[in-house]
């Protein structure tokens, strides 16, 4: 018996099920990809599958771009390699209609060529984006080549590229907000430190305030904030009596700070200068560390042409150019998934980590969530069939159900519950005059299952119709006993 063979960076076209000794499978590999062994099927046989698929790329290199007249492009090479930049310029003064660089990726050139004209025309006001809005004050006219920028909603999430340019009378394609609905639950402990809690579950893009204890000093952000169902990194809390300081070396670095020697305590900004180059950088001291790094390099910055078109994704047509470290979210058409990185990134001067969406015949979407749980491995966007993941529950929470789900004919089996535990309130027992039986017992939780045993305060006894003074919980509910004056 063989499980559905899952293809990095192609698919299998059998509908999905689990396949018996005899059964073949045809291959399909994903765009700019082909099968290394040239066979297009494969055989299920006692050991597995007969040959472990595999698709290597094929395309490495783009064609010699053709241009109209007044378009240059540089640098003019007989043959390009994928990773490689063409920036264009227009002849006679025309004005560039489009992208003024693309990069060759396995799928060929993209975004497409840009074209040279004499006269250009503006745009009007940027349009609505459904769940979204312009970030800059708005205008009624706007120049070609001019950007705007677009932010989502609280709970929803920008998808494509988030900025829009003016191209000849015309704004190129908005971007989507997709709502998010994966919320936060408890928020994470922090050592030597407290978080501001208020009651689960914590919505997307929702932030909390972190603070240490007196004598400590926080060391990165002040605030964790609900990103896609995880909170985003916790600072550290160290003791101040502890914090290191920054040491200077490097004889090309003139600081204009006064210290005794080169060293530098903690929160210290410096401004320094290097020996051979023009203007100052700044940097501060964190527990020993600069951030900055104090660094005499020569720094040009970088930029990408216009995020690619991918294969099978929703349209993300842009003229604009990406600073180093940006990032732009991808998103598939209906009927394609993303199995791998749901971003991609402008990496020195290119786009790096290109995801592939992948057709969703047998495939299963990410694992369903379930209240006061969660997955105990990282989410994936797409599940092969046949795959398997784990759930837990959060602390005093009681899993009823199985621990795991399996993907099954593009659908996962039934998850999990996390069944309510039962708080023990003080009120309560106060209004029925009883008390916990075992003094030492501080238990403030029990789990749905577990017994919490009660005794009348003192000059107090069962009332007849009391319920039993051994109650169960129930679903984070359970019958307090009650006691009368005697």
């Amino acid at each position: 018996m063989c499980s559905f063979p899952f293809v990095k960076n192609g698919h299998s076209e059998s509908s999905g099920q689990i396949h018996l000794e005899g059964d073949t499978v045809q291959i399909v590999c994903n765009t700019g990809y082909s099968l290394q062994n040239k066979e297009k099927s494969i055989s299920c046989v006692e050991r597995g599958w007969s040959t472990p698929p595999k698709c290597s790329l094929t395309k490495e290199e783009c064609h010699v771009p053709i241009l109209e007249a007044n378009v240059d492009a540089k640098p003019e090479k007989e043959s390009y390699k994928v990773g490689d930049v063409l920036t264009f310029s227009c002849r006679k003064n025309l004005v560039r209609v489009g992208p003024d660089s693309v990069q060759c990726y396995q799928f060929g050139w993209s975004p497409n060529f840009p074209t040279c004209k004499g006269r250009v025309q503006s745009c009007g006001p940027p349009p609505q984006l459904s769940n979204g809005e312009v970030k800059e004050i708005r205008k009624e006219e706007y120049e070609h080549n001019e950007v705007v920028e677009y932010d989502c909603n609280p709970n929803f999430i920008i998808k494509g590229p988030k900025k829009i340019q003016c191209v000849d009378g015309k704004w190129t394609t908005l971007p989507t907000c997709v709502e998010q609905v994966k919320t936060c639950e408890y928020t994470p402990e922090l050592q030597y430190g407290y978080v501001q809690q208020s009651v689960p579950p914590y919505q997307h893009g929702v932030s909390v305030e972190v603070n240490c204890r007196n004598e400590y000093t926080m060391i990165g952000n002040n605030k964790i904030t609900c990103i896609d169902g995880l909170w985003t990194e916790l600072p550290m809390c160290v003791a101040t009596h502890q914090l290191k300081r920054c040491k200077i070396s490097g004889v090309n670095i003139k600081t204009l700070f006064r210290s005794s020697g080169n060293e530098f305590n903690h929160n210290i900004r410096i401004r320094y200068r290097c020996l051979d180059i023009l203007g100052y950088r700044h940097s501060v001291c964190i527990n020993g560390k600069w951030n900055p790094e104090l660094d005499c390099t020569e720094k040009k910055e970088q930029f990408c042409p216009p995020p690619p078109q991918i294969p099978n994704a929703q349209n993300m047509t842009t003229t604009v150019n990406y600073q180093d470290g940006e990032k732009v979210a991808v998103l598939c058409k209906e009927n394609y998934l993303l199995p791998e990185a749901k971003e991609i990134v402008c990496k020195n001067g290119q786009w790096q980590s290109l995801p592939h969406c992948v057709e969703s015949t047998a495939y299963c979407g990410p694992p369903p969530s379930i209240n006061n749980g969660d997955i105990t491995s990282f989410p994936l966007s797409v599940y092969p069939p046949g795959s398997t993941v784990t759930y837990r529950c959060q602390s005093f929470y009681e899993l009823q159900g199985s621990v795991t789900v399996t993907c099954r004919n593009k659908q996962w089996s039934e998850p999990p519950r996390c069944l309510d535990p039962c708080v023990i309130s003080e009120e309560n027992m106060n209004k029925n005059n009883i008390q916990l039986k075992w003094r030492n017992n501080e238990k403030v939780y029990a789990k749905t299952g577990d017994a919490v045993e009660f005794q009348c305060k003192f000059l107090y006894k069962a009332k007849i119709s009391s319920p039993s003074f051994r109650a169960i919980c129930q679903e984070g509910k359970f019958e307090y006993p009650i006691c009368e004056r005697s």
